[in-house]
């Protein structure tokens, strides 16, 4: 498996990000931005650029965002239209979209100008299309539908600049942490560790051709 060696870890205390950093550590220094660490705030693009200016100077070989929400300000996953806030939906997509977006403008100039890089977000099957059979869960559906979009034309722009540049859109999972243990079930694929293992390991064999793919956290295509 490819080792990384300067990578970034946004979203690094969460309970997947917090995995990812430690197994990045084991071969290399991994920088880290999160919330309650450093004060980060995705939704906010002057936090953002704050963040990447400090950074100004560095190049990095992956930048693996592992933010997101399910729930905003305590509203559950609708299980129907008729439960639709939509103050609570531009929340969750101010998380889940909107602040990827602003990582990617900010962050992506970070990449490593030559040789290959990696450019990773969290993102969940549900958020497929073509795999929806159950409905419900609107907001957080419609936001991870709208993030693997910006990772295809975070893709597609990258290219231009960087040829070996992979943008990736990851489903780690049902992982046992925070965000999922209320909805779980108790049906979890991996602990934290086990995913983190998983999605580096899809990381380090993407290959340019797979840049703006949505892949599984084992390397299986997702529908679109």
């Amino acid at each position: 498996m490819v080792a990384f060696s300067s990578p970034l870890v946004i979203g690094a205390s969460g309970g997947i990000g917090a995995a990812i950093a430690a197994a990045l550590e084991r071969n290399a220094a991994v920088t880290r931005l999160s919330r309650r660490a450093d004060g980060l705030d995705i939704t906010d693009e002057a936090s953002l650029a704050a963040a990447a200016a400090r950074l100004k100077d560095r190049r990095f070989d992956l930048i693996f965002v592992a933010t997101g929400v399910l729930e905003s300000a305590g509203a559950r996953p609708e299980k129907s239209f008729a439960e639709l806030d939509p103050a609570a939906m531009a929340r969750v997509h101010a998380a889940n979209a909107v602040g990827p977006a602003l990582v990617v403008k900010h962050f992506s100039p970070l990449l490593a100008a030559k040789g290959r890089s990696v450019l990773a977000f969290l993102s969940a099957r549900v958020g497929s299309i073509g795999d929806n059979r159950l409905g419900g869960w609107m907001s957080y559906r419609a936001s991870k539908a709208a993030l693997n979009q910006i990772v295809r034309c975070a893709a597609v722009e990258l290219k231009r600049t960087r040829p070996e540049a992979i943008a990736l859109a990851l489903h780690p999972g049902t992982v046992d942490t925070a965000l999922t243990k209320k909805y779980a079930g108790g049906r979890f694929t991996a602990t934290p560790d086990e995913c983190a293992e998983n999605l580096l390991r899809v990381c380090a064999v993407a290959t340019p051709d797979m840049s703006g793919g949505f892949y599984a956290y084992d390397g299986a295509v997702i529908a679109w």
